[in-house]
């Protein structure tokens, strides 16, 4: 009775944190999966411009935010151990210097995008309109740094509603502007994929200002430094947490260049296989960000279960979250089968794409059980403190999915297939190797000591209950 008590709090506890997250990245990836409907029925071609273009942007924006993981682990195992000092050091360190690095890749997307495309065997026909996108979308990341350092005092004060909000007013600012953009309504110029860029900038800032001034404005932040902290802060505090969140952020890039590798590789089969790869990917990342939140939920409560050393927390936390994941996997194989034509129909009119890509839907529902894996688990192992193993894993992962799809594509001669194949293969080892880690580190002495946690629990239950 006293575990079912302890999974059920766990439950809440994970659900208050991941809800609005998971509303939050839904309400994204639903914004940009309609900028993708937008694009491909304006122009066919728009959709690999798409393709070419936000993976290598993205990947360079998730380095902005993956580094303030590190920020994050600190500060929720110093809310575990009730350590208020060392939250407002780290807090006020990842506010007051985690801002240079956007700002110089601002100016890398803005000046130098060209020779990045011309690396990634982009040809002549979308060169300019991928630089055109890099451009009018490079602004965005002046606000990474700062949306990134406020994003985790949120997350590590249990209090993610404005996040939500916030994600809704962006997206349809941007669906809004987009349509506008993208078509030329209400008399303004036909930009295409121009429009989508300026259109997702400009709602960007506005919906910085919003957060903005919640942050400011906010009496429940609990690991929001203080004026004097902020003021006082170091760069060493920065670089140690910079430390940690540098393997994730490394974890991320080298996770990415494996895409950009492949879309590398889908340039070689023809010029529409990189849109094709795009929408498929674009339907799983609806699945993603709910995994991802519970991935980030994850962290959160394994960083304080490592912290007040509570092992029974770490478990069910990730136990809980992996469940949930589990079964989303299920619903995702089942719409693969069931719904191909009717989903791939949203977003392309080309009906030879729509004929023949079905099947790739169902391949991502089935890979999607050890994608998920990969997220819980390792969200776990970094909450414990070890953000090298997963970017030791990811080394391996990236040179494995590449040297797969090679051999698949251009030994095999599998093609498209061969690409997913070799994504499968890579998301199952890694899965089984990254579990075999995390239950080392649960029976690792060292880490936890197994503690009564009953009166924790309870006042977590009532707090919860409060917040929800």
């Amino acid at each position: 009775m006293k575990e079912l008590t302890s999974y059920r709090t766990y439950f809440m506890r994970l659900l208050a944190l991941a809800v609005p997250l998971i509303l939050s990245n839904i309400i994204n990836q639903g914004q940009m999966l309609i900028d993708r409907i937008f694009l491909g029925h304006a122009d066919a071609l728009y959709m690999s411009v798409l393709g070419n273009a936000t993976f290598p942007i993205w990947t360079t924006m998730a380095v902005c935010f993956s580094i303030s993981t590190g920020a994050s682990i600190l500060i929720s195992q110093n809310v575990g151990a009730k350590n208020s000092e060392k939250v407002e050091e780290y807090a006020g360190s990842l506010l007051k210097y985690n801002n240079i690095l956007p700002i110089v890749l601002f100016f890398l997307w803005f000046f130098c995008s060209q020779p990045v495309f011309v690396l990634m065997g982009v040809s002549d026909s979308l060169m300019p309109l991928c630089v055109d996108y890099a451009r009018y979308y490079s602004p965005v990341f002046l606000l990474s740094g700062l949306c990134a350092s406020i994003t985790v005092i949120f997350q590590t004060s249990n209090l993610t509603k404005h996040l939500a909000v916030w994600s809704f007013l962006r997206s349809v600012t941007n669906v809004f502007l987009d349509w506008v953009l993208i078509f030329g309504e209400f008399g303004f110029p036909k930009m295409g994929v121009k429009g989508a860029a300026l259109g997702t900038t400009i709602a960007e800032f506005l919906g910085g200002v919003y957060i903005a001034v919640a942050f400011i404005r906010s009496t429940r932040l609990t690991t929001r430094p203080k004026g004097e902290s902020l003021r006082k802060s170091k760069v060493t505090s920065y670089l140690h947490s910079a430390r940690l969140g540098i393997n994730t952020a490394l974890e991320d890039f080298l996770w990415n260049i494996g895409n950009l590798a492949i879309i590398r590789i889908l340039n070689t089969i023809n010029e529409l296989a990189a849109g094709v790869y795009s929408i498929i990917f674009g339907v799983e990342l609806l699945a993603v960000v709910v995994v991802g939140s519970l991935g980030s939920a994850t962290l959160t409560l394994t960083g304080e279960a490592t912290g007040r050393r509570d092992v029974r927390q770490f478990k069910g936390v990730c136990l809980i979250a992996y469940s949930i994941s589990f079964v989303l996997a299920l619903v995702m194989v089942a719409i693969g089968i069931l719904f191909p034509k009717q989903i791939l129909s949203v977003f392309t009119k080309d009906a030879s794409i729509i004929a023949s890509s079905g099947v790739y839907l169902m391949f991502v529902g089935i890979n999607f059980f050890s994608k998920s894996g990969n997220i819980i688990i390792g969200s776990g192992i970094r909450g414990s403190g070890d953000t090298k193993w997963m970017f030791l894993t990811q080394i391996f992962g990236t040179c494995f999915v590449t040297a797969a799809a090679c051999l698949f594509v251009f030994l095999l001669h599998l093609g498209f297939v061969g690409v997913f194949f070799a994504i499968m293969a890579d998301e199952g080892v890694r899965c089984l190797i990254n579990l075999v880690r995390y239950l080392n580190i649960c029976k690792n002495s060292k880490i936890f000591a197994l503690v009564d946690s009953s009166d924790i629990l309870s006042q977590e239950s009532i707090r919860t209950k409060e917040f929800l």
